[in-house]
């Protein structure tokens, strides 16, 4: 795969995680509100699915042939991507105490742990509802959104 794209930038930010979301969804833009909020050092940096900068991540395709790549948050980090349970469980790992104890539901089988991720995702439009257009960062949260 080229390295162009999110993985370029990551190599010219010091190799920071970059969180990949859906832009519309209020659940996420809140996970992602949630991770700003804690992380003080700023490691974290972040890019709609629907920016041109997601069209480096592969396909996750499903049984049907769907391309699932806007039903799950995305973590690129290190030249590895990683979605749904096992994305969000990476990012609170990161975030560091307490939020790092999280990482400790890894131990659940990942069918498992998708199969929960995987019904929240096809509900959260329904209990959180979706916005017309991707949040717009402050100016002071700007740089770290590619």
């Amino acid at each position: 795969m080229d390295k162009s794209g999110p993985f370029q930038q990551m190599k010219n930010a010091n190799e920071n995680p970059v969180i990949f979301f859906d832009g519309v969804c209020n659940l996420c833009n809140g996970f992602v509100q949630f991770v700003i909020r804690h992380d003080p050092q700023a490691k974290f940096r972040f890019a709609s699915l629907q920016s041109e900068h997601a069209r480096d991540i592969p396909r996750m395709v499903n049984k049907e042939g769907k391309d699932e790549r806007l039903s799950t948050v995305i973590l690129a980090y290190r030249g590895v991507y990683y979605s749904k349970s096992g994305a969000v469980l990476r990012i609170t790992m990161l975030l560091g105490f307490p939020y790092n104890f999280l990482y400790g539901f890894m131990i659940l089988p990942k069918p498992l742990r998708d199969f929960i991720y995987d019904w929240v995702a096809t509900n959260r439009y329904k209990w959180f509802g979706k916005s017309d257009a991707c949040m717009m960062p402050t100016p002071e949260l700007k740089r770290r959104f590619l």
